[in-house]
C-alpha cells in the first residue's frame, strides 16, 4: 500500500511539473505575441486562464495515463495544487493578495481542467 501511495505521489508531482512547464512556455509565447502586436493588454487575464486551463489539462492527462483508477481525484488534486501554488507565489511576489472573482474563476477552472484531464488520462 505504501508503495502505491509513493507511486501516486510521484505521478501527481510529475503532472504538476508538466502543468507548470507548459504554463511557462505558454506565457512566454503570449508575451512575445503581446510585445510584437497591437493586442490589447485587457486580454491578459483571459489568456492566462486559458493557458492555465490547457496546462493543467495536459499535466493531469499525462500523469494519470498509467493510473488505472481515481483519475478524477488525481486530476483535481493537480489542478487545485497548481492554482494554490500560483496564488501563493503571487502573494509572496506581488503587493497585496486579494480574493476576487478572478481568483474564484481561476480556482474553478483549474479544478475542472484537472478533473477532465484525469478522466482523459485514465481512459486513454
Amino acid at each position: 500500500m505504501e508503495r502505491m501511495n509513493h507511486y501516486l505521489s510521484l505521478r501527481l508531482l510529475k503532472g504538476l511539473g508538466i502543468a507548470l512547464l507548459a504554463s511557462l512556455m505558454g506565457i512566454f509565447i503570449f508575451s512575445i505575441i503581446l510585445m510584437y502586436t497591437n493586442l490589447s493588454e485587457a486580454t491578459i487575464p483571459i489568456v492566462i486562464i486559458v493557458i492555465s486551463f490547457i496546462s493543467i489539462l495536459l499535466g493531469a492527462t499525462i500523469s494519470t495515463r498509467k493510473i488505472s483508477q481515481r483519475g478524477m481525484l488525481s486530476g483535481g488534486i493537480i489542478g487545485g495544487t497548481y492554482v494554490a501554488l500560483l496564488y501563493l507565489t503571487s502573494s509572496i511576489v506581488g503587493p497585496g493578495f486579494t480574493m476576487n472573482m478572478y481568483t474564484v474563476i481561476m480556482l474553478i477552472a483549474g479544478v475542472i481542467a484537472g478533473l477532465i484531464g484525469g478522466i482523459l488520462g485514465v481512459n486513454s
